[in-house]
């Protein structure tokens, strides 16, 4: 090889290089523009995602809440029910002239409703064991199932 077939040849070889780097830089440039296409692709779809699980967590949280509410409501009722069954039961106990020893109190929050079971005496302690009742419980309603039992 000759001097000057030396040179041509290191020219060559560095037109071919420059070319080479020169398409190497436009397909790293390239493929930093898909990847960051794509990595915008993704960020859009990560957010759309996030925004509907948010959604998702929110009415759950509703849903939850409303049901605590509800519980909480009925938990409320029952305790003054059960409280109406107290007031009631006391007051039948502390009144001389109903023998309240054989009275079961229930009372039913649900239909607000105050039961009286078991037997009395007389008709007039029926009447009085009601009348009692529904002073102790005024909203609710008294289903008054006592019998009259002259001796029980």
């Amino acid at each position: 090889m000759s001097f000057k077939n030396g040179y041509l040849a290191i020219a060559l070889m560095s037109g071919l290089s420059l070319a080479a780097c020169s398409n190497t830089a436009a397909g790293i440039e390239k493929d930093a523009e898909k990847n960051a296409d794509k990595a915008a692709a993704a960020a859009a779809e990560t957010k759309a995602a996030a925004k509907e699980a948010a959604a998702e967590v929110k009415d759950a949280t509703k849903d939850v809440t409303a049901e605590i509410k509800d519980e909480a409501k009925d938990a409320a009722g029952a305790i003054k029910a059960a409280v109406e069954t107290i007031d009631v039961k006391s007051a039948l106990m502390a009144d001389r002239t109903v023998d309240a020893s054989h009275i079961n109190v229930d009372t039913f929050h649900e239909t607000k409703t105050v039961v009286l079971k078991g037997s009395v005496k007389t008709a007039a302690q029926r009447a009085e064991a009601a009348r009692i009742a529904a002073a102790e419980a005024p909203s609710y309603r008294i289903d008054n199932q006592l019998t009259v039992v002259p001796n029980p």
